[in-house]
Protein backbone atom coordinates (compact mmCIF):
# COMPACT_ATOMS: atom_id res chain seq x y z
CA UNK A 1 0.00 0.00 0.00
CA UNK A 2 1.35 3.27 -0.69
CA UNK A 3 1.77 6.30 1.79
CA UNK A 4 -1.10 8.00 -0.24
CA UNK A 5 -3.55 5.55 0.45
CA UNK A 6 -2.05 5.03 4.20
CA UNK A 7 -2.76 8.96 4.62
CA UNK A 8 -6.27 8.31 3.14
CA UNK A 9 -7.10 5.43 4.90
CA UNK A 10 -5.72 7.13 8.41
CA UNK A 11 -7.41 10.53 7.85
CA UNK A 12 -11.33 8.29 6.90
CA UNK A 13 -10.27 6.45 10.67
CA UNK A 14 -9.36 9.60 12.32
CA UNK A 15 -12.88 11.46 10.71
CA UNK A 16 -15.03 7.90 12.03
CA UNK A 17 -13.67 7.72 15.32
CA UNK A 18 -14.31 11.97 15.68
CA UNK A 19 -17.39 11.66 14.75
CA UNK A 20 -18.13 8.58 16.79
CA UNK A 21 -16.59 10.43 19.92
CA UNK A 22 -18.99 13.28 19.15
CA UNK A 23 -22.14 11.36 18.38
CA UNK A 24 -21.38 8.81 21.44
CA UNK A 25 -20.75 12.21 23.66
CA UNK A 26 -24.16 13.30 22.25
CA UNK A 27 -25.88 10.11 23.51
CA UNK A 28 -24.66 10.57 26.56
CA UNK A 29 -25.31 14.43 27.39
CA UNK A 30 -28.75 14.15 25.82
CA UNK A 31 -30.53 11.09 25.71
CA UNK A 32 -28.86 8.85 28.61
CA UNK A 33 -29.02 11.02 31.16
CA UNK A 34 -27.76 10.75 34.78
CA UNK A 35 -30.06 10.07 37.75
CA UNK A 36 -31.33 14.05 38.89
CA UNK A 37 -32.35 14.49 35.32
CA UNK A 38 -34.21 11.62 34.94
CA UNK A 39 -36.04 12.24 37.67
CA UNK A 40 -36.92 16.17 36.17
CA UNK A 41 -37.60 14.50 32.51
CA UNK A 42 -39.65 11.21 33.30
CA UNK A 43 -40.86 12.12 36.48
CA UNK A 44 -40.06 9.62 38.14
CA UNK A 45 -36.27 6.89 38.90
CA UNK A 46 -36.12 5.04 35.62
CA UNK A 47 -33.33 2.83 33.99
CA UNK A 48 -32.24 4.47 30.52
CA UNK A 49 -30.39 2.34 28.00
CA UNK A 50 -29.45 2.50 23.82
CA UNK A 51 -28.43 -1.18 22.71
CA UNK A 52 -28.53 -2.63 26.04
CA UNK A 53 -25.74 -0.44 27.06
CA UNK A 54 -26.73 2.20 29.62
CA UNK A 55 -24.58 5.69 29.83
CA UNK A 56 -21.61 4.02 31.60
CA UNK A 57 -21.16 1.38 29.52
CA UNK A 58 -21.33 4.24 26.53
CA UNK A 59 -18.95 6.24 28.80
CA UNK A 60 -16.03 3.21 28.47
CA UNK A 61 -16.90 2.94 24.55
CA UNK A 62 -16.08 6.84 24.54
CA UNK A 63 -12.75 6.24 26.34
CA UNK A 64 -11.55 3.77 23.98
CA UNK A 65 -12.79 5.58 21.13
CA UNK A 66 -10.67 8.64 22.19
CA UNK A 67 -7.86 6.32 22.87
CA UNK A 68 -8.20 5.21 19.50
CA UNK A 69 -8.38 8.60 18.22
CA UNK A 70 -5.72 9.85 20.00
CA UNK A 71 -3.50 6.82 18.41
CA UNK A 72 -4.64 7.61 14.99
CA UNK A 73 -3.29 11.31 15.57
CA UNK A 74 -0.47 10.75 16.77
CA UNK A 75 0.47 8.38 13.61
CA UNK A 76 -1.15 11.37 11.42
CA UNK A 77 1.17 13.50 12.77
CA UNK A 78 4.02 10.78 11.75
CA UNK A 79 3.15 10.72 8.66
CA UNK A 80 3.08 14.53 7.99
CA UNK A 81 5.97 15.34 10.02
CA UNK A 82 8.08 16.32 6.71
CA UNK A 83 5.05 18.69 6.18
CA UNK A 84 4.86 20.14 9.71
CA UNK A 85 8.38 20.56 9.91
CA UNK A 86 8.73 22.62 6.58
CA UNK A 87 5.60 24.87 7.17
CA UNK A 88 6.73 25.96 10.73
CA UNK A 89 10.41 26.99 9.11
CA UNK A 90 8.64 28.91 7.02
CA UNK A 91 6.00 30.58 9.01
CA UNK A 92 8.86 30.84 11.90
CA UNK A 93 12.44 31.93 10.09
CA UNK A 94 13.84 31.88 13.55
CA UNK A 95 15.18 28.97 14.89
CA UNK A 96 15.30 29.88 18.74
CA UNK A 97 11.22 31.13 18.53
CA UNK A 98 10.33 27.99 16.75
CA UNK A 99 11.65 25.80 19.13
CA UNK A 100 10.33 28.20 21.61
CA UNK A 101 7.11 27.80 20.03
CA UNK A 102 7.42 23.40 20.31
CA UNK A 103 8.40 23.41 23.53
CA UNK A 104 5.66 25.74 24.41
CA UNK A 105 3.51 23.40 22.69
CA UNK A 106 4.79 19.98 24.07
CA UNK A 107 4.92 21.18 27.73
CA UNK A 108 0.95 22.60 27.06
CA UNK A 109 0.05 19.05 25.32
CA UNK A 110 1.67 17.28 28.38
CA UNK A 111 0.12 19.26 31.12
CA UNK A 112 -3.56 18.44 29.58
CA UNK A 113 -2.62 14.90 29.04
CA UNK A 114 -1.39 14.74 32.95
CA UNK A 115 -3.02 16.71 34.86
CA UNK A 116 -5.68 13.86 36.19
CA UNK A 117 -2.64 12.41 37.23
CA UNK A 118 -1.93 15.28 40.13
CA UNK A 119 -5.19 16.33 41.04
CA UNK A 120 -7.33 15.11 44.18
CA UNK A 121 -11.26 14.88 43.99
CA UNK A 122 -14.19 16.24 46.70
CA UNK A 123 -15.23 13.94 48.68
CA UNK A 124 -19.24 14.26 50.09
CA UNK A 125 -20.54 12.72 52.21
CA UNK A 126 -23.98 11.15 50.85
CA UNK A 127 -26.94 9.62 53.20
CA UNK A 128 -27.27 6.00 51.68
CA UNK A 129 -29.93 6.27 48.93
CA UNK A 130 -29.83 9.66 48.59
CA UNK A 131 -29.20 11.07 44.81
CA UNK A 132 -26.72 13.71 43.55
CA UNK A 133 -26.85 17.52 45.89
CA UNK A 134 -24.88 20.33 44.30
CA UNK A 135 -25.39 22.08 47.88
CA UNK A 136 -23.20 19.89 49.95
CA UNK A 137 -19.99 21.18 51.07
CA UNK A 138 -16.87 18.77 50.78
CA UNK A 139 -16.12 16.75 54.13
CA UNK A 140 -12.36 15.73 53.37
CA UNK A 141 -10.20 15.12 50.23
CA UNK A 142 -9.73 12.10 48.18
CA UNK A 143 -7.39 9.40 49.34
CA UNK A 144 -2.96 10.66 49.23
CA UNK A 145 -0.86 9.43 46.24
Amino acid sequence: MNRGRINLLIDALLFLALSAMLGIGLLIRYVLVPGYRRWEIYGRNVDLSFCGLDRHDWGAIHYLVGLLLAGLLVLHVALHWGAIVAVSRKLIPNRLLRRLVAIGLAVVALSAMAFSLFVEPDVLERPRGAGRRHHQAPVGRGHGR
